[in-house]
């Protein structure tokens, strides 16, 4: 049953604690059937989709789970704790719409689809009751599960095909006994111990090893076997010894393997992440060639630092057997002063020879933004400058050493972003970027003043010109799944009022527009027919609203009015945010999203109001501006400028009643509503979920703030609302996951402020849901939440008991 502690009760008698649920309207959109997952195969020949599995029953929760360095494990499946995926798989082609069932069982659930090259076969990690399994099948629709396997998914993705394109590297549970037991008596008392460390890294994980125990249970799940297995013939050739590896994939040439693998003693003081580690090449057979890099446990590393050593390791996709690697140059600082922060670096097999310095970046590389082309030796590579939230994206021709910018952007610039690069699977299996002559295909948000309108790019390798290939109708919500040929694309396209569906889209003509709009005609035809599962919720109205801020900084919101709205009718109103860093207030009034999308509920989702007959205002903006080293001295000041703007606009226009209105928020948003209430009378009352509300338990630094207690002791103290709880007179519900796994709210973060709050004579009621983590799944913690939530507003900001 949910925990519940309220500061005063009706009759002295303890409030109810047995699980509630919400109005049957409510329920009706809640369990829903929802809109399936969708996987693309190369070249956008079929979509696989399955239906998504939602709200399991705390029963699922509560089961035996293994909280082993950062990670929860299942024990029964040897995967992770909680996990879903979605149930009765099919194909459809998208030639011409043709589904095709998948035979698999009712109960399972694919977790996740890995397609051959060419698109004509897959392999599908799937859920059972008892392990995680392997089907293996093709287009055709013939599909089988590989017999007497349980893969191992806990340290990373555990199926990959070949280069050949017909076999595949596993990692699968090796033959091994009984989970260790603990001992009845402690080998001895638990110790920590620290000497001169400059470690900044103590709130990056929770759920760490503790015991003896922990060590012996995390080896046990941890550890993998490495196999290759031919579906065709049902071979298997097992490659190396079992050990807990997180890497493993092969060269281009199918010659050599590239492994990573976790190295004991288990530290008891970071995530398995940061463990110590080897890095190695072995032959097709398994056997060691060469050592790439012996790293330590990362239990030194700085805020928003990296480790030292070689990171990032991988295979250059066009050559037989190449490895590339970044360092950092910088110590893994980022506020040391250096002129270079990281180098790439380059090793060729037979790996024997120093490695070569290709490249040496003034900023942070982000490797996981770097792509190939499929000719010649260019290497688009991405660098982060910290302090100037600014992006640079190079190019480098690693084989004749040169290198040059091709363009930069304010990482914040939604207007101006140039969206991110499209890729194409070559026959050996690996990514290069797509390519259409020398240039690139780019697809974007699109965001404009007036909402987001996607769009597909070319984008010029030489020139840094660009052709805009295609663009959402301002009155549609559409973008580009996957390029199908070079005028052909796969399109998934919706409104406000229709449901989203996929089409094939043919690129005719080039035709007469205007600046930033499409150049090429378009005509679609259906793939999929998806119907609408919620067509109550279509009634609802949605807008966006653009305002300034007192001191002329731009925001907007997104206006939703309920279903029957009567305009210039003041209502009761929730505002829902979540506070973001900016540079500049040009970037911080940016429009984010857009009023086309297709609306669907989830979870315990604060529109869910909307049946109730209240407006919201979502995605409200909250910038904080400033330098990101010093933009939480001014936290709360510029979080009160940008709650009177929203609310001044939104009485303004005529929707919120200012004596009616609540403010609800989640994890940042919960700190966002208790200095909300702590310093304003903004609000009738608030919903604050999952928040942390005393910084100075976060000595080293969170969100974007990296100076330590000790070092902005004000500023961690200013925005604490836990030291203004005296403040708070306006009624305040606290919601928290029992077992929130969130580095930075922990649930004593929420029993402490609620304790506060009731202490200094405050309005508070405090819910724990048993068994939750940051973010709430299981079904009666979703319908009690909403419960809650109706019924601490409709109390107090409608008057309703």
């Amino acid at each position: 049953m949910a925990t519940t502690n309220v500061g005063a009760t009706e009759n002295g008698l303890k409030p109810p604690t047995e699980w509630q649920s919400p109005p049957q309207a409510v329920l009706d959109v809640l369990h829903a059937p929802q809109l399936p997952h969708v996987w693309t195969a190369p070249a956008g020949k079929y979509l696989l989709l399955t239906d998504p599995v939602r709200y399991p029953p705390l029963a699922e929760l509560a089961a035996p789970m293994h909280k082993l360095a950062g990670i929860r494990i299942n024990p029964v499946t040897n995967d992770h704790h909680g996990r879903h995926g979605g149930t009765s798989p099919r194909l459809v082609r998208v030639e011409d719409g043709t589904t095709i069932q998948l035979d698999l069982p009712a109960d399972v659930e694919v977790l996740d689809v890995k397609w051959t090259a060419d698109g004509d076969r897959y392999a599908l990690t799937v859920r059972h009751s008892d392990h995680i399994g392997l089907w293996v099948g093709s287009v055709a629709g013939k599909v089988a599960e590989i017999e007497g396997l349980a893969l191992n998914p806990v340290l990373g993705n555990p199926v990959s095909w070949l280069p050949d394109q017909h076999r595949l590297l596993i990692r699968r549970i090796p033959s091994r006994g009984p989970a260790p037991e603990p001992s009845a008596i402690p080998a001895g008392p638990e110790i920590v111990e620290g000497s001169g460390a400059s470690s900044r890294s103590t709130y990056e994980a929770r759920n760490l090893l503790e015991t003896a125990h922990d060590d012996a249970l995390f080896e046990y799940y941890a550890t993998a076997e490495l196999a290759i297995i031919d579906p065709a013939t049902g071979q298997v050739n097992v490659i190396g010894a079992p050990a807990p590896y997180t890497v493993a994939k092969f060269s281009p040439s199918g010659e050599y393997l590239l492994v990573k693998y976790l190295v004991a003693p288990w530290s008891h003081e970071v995530g398995w992440w940061r463990f110590a580690s080897a890095i190695e090449v072995w032959n097709s057979q398994g056997e060691p060639v060469a050592t790439i890099a012996s790293l330590p446990v990362a239990d030194q590393v700085p805020t928003h630092g990296v480790p030292v050593g070689p990171r990032s390791v991988a295979w250059r996709p066009t050559a037989p057997h190449t490895l590339f690697w970044v360092e950092a140059l910088d110590g893994g600082d980022p506020v040391a002063e250096v002129p270079h922060r990281d180098r790439l670096m380059r090793l060729n097999a037979p790996f024997t020879a120093e490695p070569e310095v290709i490249f040496k970046a003034e900023h942070r590389i982000q490797p996981q933004s770097n792509g190939w082309t499929a000719e010649g030796s260019t290497l688009m590579l991405t660098q982060r400058e910290r302090i100037r939230r600014w992006r640079y994206v190079w190019l480098l021709d690693v084989d004749n050493g040169t290198s040059r910018l091709w363009f930069d952007l304010n990482e914040g610039d939604r207007y101006g972003d140039p969206g991110h690069p499209l890729f194409r699977t070559l026959p050996n299996g690996r990514k290069v970027l797509r390519q259409q002559g020398d240039a690139v295909y780019f697809s974007g948000s699109g965001a404009t003043d007036e909402g987001d309108r996607p769009f597909l790019d070319l984008r010029h390798l030489v020139t840094g010109e660009t052709e805009r290939l295609f663009r959402s109708d301002p009155n549609r919500y559409e973008y580009v799944v996957a390029v199908a040929a070079s005028d052909r694309v796969v399109l998934r396209s919706e409104s406000a009022v229709e449901v989203p569906n996929y089409y094939l889209a043919s690129f005719g003509q080039p035709i007469e527009a205007a600046a930033g709009e499409a150049t090429r005609a378009l005509t679609r035809e259906p793939i999929t027919q998806f119907e609408d599962p919620t067509p109550q919720l279509r009634a609802i109205e949605k807008r966006i609203v653009r305002y300034e801020r007192s001191d002329g900084v731009p925001l907007s919101f997104h206006l939703y009015l309920p279903p029957g709205y009567q305009e210039g009718t003041p209502l009761p109103t929730v505002l829902y945010a979540y506070p973001m860093e900016y540079s500049g207030a040009a970037i911080a009034g940016q429009v984010r999203g857009s009023a086309q999308r297709f609306m669907q509920l989830y979870g315990a989702s604060h529109l869910y109001f909307l049946l109730q007959g209240y407006a919201v205002l979502d995605q409200t903006a909250m910038p904080i501006l400033g330098d990101p080293e010093t933009a939480y001295d001014t936290f709360v000041p510029q979080l009160v400028a940008d709650a009177e703007a929203a609310v001044a606009k939104a009485v303004e226009i005529g929707v919120a009643d200012p004596e009616r209105i609540g403010v609800i928020g989640h994890s940042h948003g919960g700190l966002m509503v208790a200095n909300l209430l702590a310093h304003t009378d903004l609000f009738r009352a608030g919903i604050a979920r999952s928040g942390s509300y005393n910084k100075t338990n976060q000595p080293f630094g969170f969100q974007a703030e990296r100076r330590s207690l000790f070092e902005a002791r004000e500023a961690y103290v200013q925005l604490s609302p836990t030291f203004f709880a005296d403040q708070v007179n306006e009624p305040v519900l606290i919601i928290h996951g029992d077992d929130d796994s969130n580095p930075g709210t922990p649930p004593f973060q929420s029993q402490v402020f609620y304790e506060a709050v009731r202490g200094a004579g405050g309005t508070t009621r405090l819910v724990l849901l048993p068994f939750e983590d940051h973010g709430y799944r299981a079904k009666e913690s979703i319908e009690h939440v909403l419960w809650e939530q109706f019924r601490w507003f409709d109390k107090y900001i409608v008057g309703q008991s």
